[in-house]
């Protein structure tokens, strides 16, 4: 596939079972379809077809449109991460801006934004999932953990 999203499969040295992708992307709106049918190969790569993958798909779009609005920039760079592991997928998206999002469960339906964010965080802990944010070493990674059903 050409294009900016970059590759790399970590180190085998993980517990047997556990998989692990991570891509790189440029914080730009054309990137977020690319990053997802990446993320859609991947998980089917790996065998994992359940409902839960289109929950996961939908929720890093939203993670990753935010990311590409409130992080993105010139020259903003997005990592993104998925891993299996545990009976459970995780996917984080990160960036390079440290302000953290607001998880607002009752978001305004008639609001300019927000929305988004509120849908995902139902939808995740609909699915039994958590929904995180945390500051890293270069920004903040936001966090979705679901359960394979």
């Amino acid at each position: 596939m050409s294009g900016s999203v970059s590759s790399v499969i970590a180190p085998p040295a993980r517990p047997p079972g556990r998989r692990i992708a991570c891509w790189s992307a440029r914080g730009v709106a054309f990137e977020v379809p690319r990053v997802r049918a990446r993320l859609r190969r991947t998980l089917e790569g790996w065998g994992v077809v359940c409902p839960c993958v289109e929950l996961l798909l939908l929720a890093g779009t939203e993670l990753l449109s935010n990311a590409v609005r409130h992080a993105g920039g010139a020259g903003g760079r997005l990592r993104v991460t998925v891993t299996l592991g545990g009976g459970r997928l995780q996917l984080d998206v990160a960036d390079g801006d440290p302000r953290l999002p607001r998880f607002s469960p009752g978001a305004d339906v008639d609001a300019e934004s927000g929305r988004g964010l509120a849908i995902v965080s139902f939808l995740v802990n609909e699915a039994g999932g958590e929904l995180a944010a945390f500051r890293a070493a270069a920004g903040k990674v936001v966090r979705i953990r679901i359960p394979v059903t």
